[in-house]
């Protein structure tokens, strides 16, 4: 027998009966022992093997919530803890060190830097008005109008801008493909010298303004009524929803709000989702302290006020269902379910006369040529704004 088809077996065994339940309180360790074989397993497993060692990766890191896996009703007012149905004053991060960690959440699920060099993030068309505003918190920039798509993108492309955006993101920025883009885009131009000791946050704390950040870019509230026939009632489910190619980020948000953490093998996507009572109050908790900016604010309003009314309510009469029916379908209503990445928009308002470039070439651009072996050689052209 190969030894991988020994472990999978001993997985199934793991999942099985009792077995399953008795090693909740120390899931930590099965899980540091599991990952070591399965990234020697994966190595040469196929697809179908390379899905199912995923499934029972989360399966086995979702165990400690395994209580909130499936959603409380209201049956069980004891999960549906109180919250203060008052909201305070919307704030804007007043520091440099909020808005930083603001402005690093939102570069990490929707921004793009460019080795022109450049920083794209791009909004839906109703945030024109927070793009506005990282345009004034940073003091450069533009925001465009993207033709024929429901986006607005916020356009850095002077050197002292870009420079500037380093300095708020710096040690804040938390997802690999970001510090790539920094590293492989920008500090190999000379003018980035300053900045060759840029990092990533690697801490597990999420007590700032970086989850709402990225919230505003890339999350979204959900209100379900379910009809349960079986047992002739409906149940509320509030989930907060953010869906990722990698599962590092969820994994950190997932341990500090709970919920559970999925994956869907057609799409090659993980799907984080609050799914319970006790998450979304802690789902409330941070954004009552670190404020969302987009249009997503509206929402997120909509979903606390849908878990007030649930809090006070003993039972969910036809009045209660028809009210919390109304503030459903206006959840997510105001905005595009699409998501615009920086390849599928159209830049063809932007292109420049060639004549106009040449002109501008003679006077600020230069041409190298670098050999590094007789027959190894990268001719560059530069072009540097100031």
């Amino acid at each position: 027998m190969h030894p991988e088809v020994f472990f999978i077996g001993f997985l199934i065994l793991l999942c099985a009966g009792t077995t399953f339940l008795s090693f909740k309180y120390s899931y930590l360790n099965i899980i540091k022992v599991i990952v070591t074989k399965l990234n020697k397993i994966s190595q040469s497993a196929g697809n179908f093997t390379t899905f199912f060692i995923k499934r029972i990766f989360l399966l086995l890191y979702n165990l400690k919530e395994k209580g909130e896996s499936t959603s409380e009703t209201l049956r069980d007012k004891t999960k549906i803890k109180k919250i203060s149905i008052h909201t305070s004053t919307h704030l804007k991060p007043e520091t440099e060190k909020n808005f930083g960690h603001y402005l690093a959440g939102l570069i990490d699920a929707d921004g793009n830097f460019s080795k022109v060099p450049q920083l794209v993030i791009v909004f839906n068309e109703l945030d024109a008005s927070l793009a506005y505003y990282i345009k004034s918190r940073i003091g450069y920039g533009n925001v465009y109008k993207v033709k024929s798509k429901k986006a607005v993108i916020f356009v850095v492309g002077k050197l002292e801008g870009i420079k500037k955006i380093l300095q708020f993101i710096n040690g804040k920025i938390r997802t690999s493909s970001k510090l790539d883009q920094i590293n492989n885009n920008l500090l190999i131009n000379p003018h980035f010298n300053d900045f060759i000791n840029f990092k990533k946050n690697e801490t597990l704390d999420l007590e700032n303004y970086w989850l709402s950040g990225f919230s505003d870019a890339d999350a979204s509230f959900q209100i379900k009524l379910i009809n349960r026939s079986d047992k002739n009632k409906t149940e509320v489910r509030l989930n907060f929803k953010i869906d990722q190619k990698k599962d590092y980020i969820l994994i950190l948000i997932k341990n500090l709000l709970g919920g559970n953490i999925g994956y869907r093998f057609s799409q090659d996507i993980y799907s984080y989702n609050s799914s319970s009572f006790d998450s979304a109050r802690k789902v409330i908790h941070y954004f009552d302290t670190y404020h969302l900016l987009s249009h997503k604010y509206v929402d997120f309003l909509k979903w606390r006020k849908t878990y007030c009314r649930i809090m006070e309510t003993k039972d969910l009469d036809s009045l209660t269902l028809k009210s919390l029916n109304k503030i459903k379908k206006t959840v997510n209503s105001i905005s595009s379910n699409r998501k615009y990445s920086i390849s599928t928009l159209n830049h063809s308002k932007y292109h420049l006369n060639p004549f106009w470039v040449t002109g501008f070439s003679d006077g600020d651009s230069s041409f190298t040529v670098k050999f590094k072996k007789r027959s190894n050689f990268t001719c560059k052209f530069y072009l540097f704004l100031k």
